[in-house]
């Protein structure tokens, strides 16, 4: 009865220590637990990053009047069947007196 009970005290003890320090025990569990976590953050923000990158690339596709807008104001350029004017303005009196 004696050696019975030391082969499950020993079996219990063994069993405990696979369970919590052995291959695919506790803290094996816990450790990737913490990795999936992070990978799952690490993977929210570049997926965000791609929705910004394939919003940007859909604007230079098809939103033609942005880079229109920009070569006009950037680079002076003018559309055919166009007139540029420049609005000067006059010095003000006071400038005048200084």
């Amino acid at each position: 009865m004696r050696l019975l009970l030391i082969v499950l005290t020993l079996s219990l003890v063994g069993l405990q220590y696979r369970l919590w320090n052995g291959e695919n025990g506790y803290a094996e569990v816990r450790r990737l637990e913490t990795q999936i976590a992070e990978q799952k953050a690490n993977n929210l923000n570049l997926e965000q990053r791609n929705q910004m990158l394939r919003q940007e690339i859909t604007d230079l596709r098809d939103g033609l009047e942005s880079i229109e807008e920009r070569a006009r104001n950037e680079l002076g350029m003018v559309g055919p069947n166009e007139q540029f004017f420049r609005v000067i303005k006059r010095p003000s009196a006071d400038t005048h007196r200084q």
